[in-house]
């Protein structure tokens, strides 16, 4: 089973790592191994950027567990902006993407927000739209959903 929660910043050590094994691993498509793209990707994902993210008055971050493992990590503003959701390569594919969106979405319906946006990974955009969201003007990245 699947639990979505609030992050806190006991889970920096475990959660940075389940974001960059997702990058690294499971992002191929936009990165296509490129050290420097990797690199670059990877700058903002360590334990004191965490800490920062989880501080933010203005949003929220959840993590998804399993058996007591986080298996996935997902943030948002709390203006609608979904800037995280990445799940752990080895529980790909069993709902975790979909059970951290579910909780942004809740998120922000909580605090009437209306419509959410994100800029999709090429590896993650139809996953989004098989969500309901919906390319915004030119760039076929930029997604969005009615909530």
């Amino acid at each position: 089973m699947i639990e979505i929660r609030q992050a806190t910043d006991a889970d920096a050590d475990e959660a940075v790592s389940t974001l960059r094994r997702s990058i690294i691993e499971l992002c191929v498509a936009d990165h296509l191994k490129d050290p420097s793209e990797i690199e670059d990707w990877l700058g903002n994902k360590t334990v004191e950027t965490w800490h920062h993210w989880i501080a933010r008055a203005d949003a929220v971050v959840l993590v998804a567990e399993r058996d007591g493992k986080i298996i996935g990590v997902g943030m948002t503003t709390l203006s609608g902006n979904i800037l995280l959701n990445y799940v752990h390569p080895d529980a790909r594919f069993n709902g975790v993407s979909k059970a951290i969106l579910s909780g942004l979405e809740d998120v922000l319906r909580a605090r009437e927000i209306r419509r959410c946006r994100l800029v999709s990974t090429v590896t993650a955009r139809s996953f989004y739209e098989s969500c309901g969201f919906q390319s915004e003007g030119s760039d076929a990245l930029l997604l969005s959903k009615s909530l």
